[in-house]
């Protein structure tokens, strides 16, 4: 059931990006006032970007209704870790597999979204001509860096449902978002080690000159740059890429368990 959850969130994933792919278009937004906006397609669009946001919701409703239907009978608690704590749900009430629904989206939306501000702040201003990059930042566009306000009322509704304890006050549930807030990142190993990893493959085999490939050189360059100076490389064979992989998973485990704890011993 985690798996199947899994893929039916990067169908969700995938259904918004779409939505969001639509409303970027040029030939979709652009008006008569410029020249852009004197071009049209010569098909008209047969979708919406709405429309896929109502498939979306649908999405999360139906498998809401199938996991309330199947859960119970496969003996299947679903959770949310989000780092420090795992949040579990009953399968037999549907309205908390709807929040289960909604919110397991949620999560996978806002680690997709802090993926591509870690690929933001990697490349900085020295990438504007990537067009890769210019697709995360417009992906990217508003999202705050910080979201760890948002557990503020999360965390309300969670407990008012009884599926977590209720804070001490105020200072506390401010206090759970921080450290919450600071897990989140370390979704970004996950991240790390994919591009070192395709920088690693893409130095022994050429793939060509495609964006994605150069998107990745670039990427992992600079990941790379401040262990260059360290004596990494044997012959032919460079294993910074190796080791910065390593380090990322050990730093992160490390750092979830502090965070861990640190939650456990709130409120100061």
């Amino acid at each position: 059931m985690a798996v199947i959850d899994f893929i039916l969130n990067l169908a969700g994933l995938l259904l918004w990006l779409q939505a969001r792919s639509i409303r970027f278009d040029p030939l979709v937004q652009s008006s008569a006032m410029s020249l852009a906006g004197t071009l049209r397609r010569a098909e008209p669009y047969r979708w919406k970007w709405w429309h896929f946001i109502i498939a979306l919701a649908a999405l999360l409703l139906v498998r809401a209704f199938l996991y309330c239907q199947i859960g119970s009978a496969v003996n299947w608690t679903p959770s949310l870790r989000l780092g420090a704590i795992a949040i579990p749900f009953r399968s037999d009430f549907f309205g908390r597999m709807l929040l289960f629904s909604c919110l397991s989206f949620g999560l996978t939306l806002a680690v997709f979204y802090l993926w591509l501000l870690f690929l933001s702040l990697v490349n900085g201003a020295t990438a504007h001509s990537d067009p890769i990059q210019r697709l995360v930042r417009l992906h990217l566009g508003w999202c705050d860096r910080w979201p760890w306000p948002l557990w503020l009322v999360l965390g309300l509704l969670l407990a008012r449902w009884k599926i977590i304890p209720p804070a001490a006050s105020i200072t506390h549930r401010l206090e759970q978002g921080i450290v919450l807030g600071l897990g989140a990142y370390l979704t970004w190993k996950y991240i790390i080690g994919v591009v070192l990893a395709l920088f690693l493959l893409s130095s022994y085999v050429y793939f060509g000159n495609y964006p994605a490939w150069n998107f990745i050189a670039l990427t992992g360059r600079r990941l790379l740059f401040p262990l260059q100076w360290l004596p990494l490389r044997i012959g032919k064979v460079d294993f910074t890429p190796i080791i910065l992989i390593a380090l990322a998973f050990v730093a992160a485990e490390f750092a979830e368990r502090a965070l861990t704890l640190l939650y456990q011993r709130l409120p100061f």
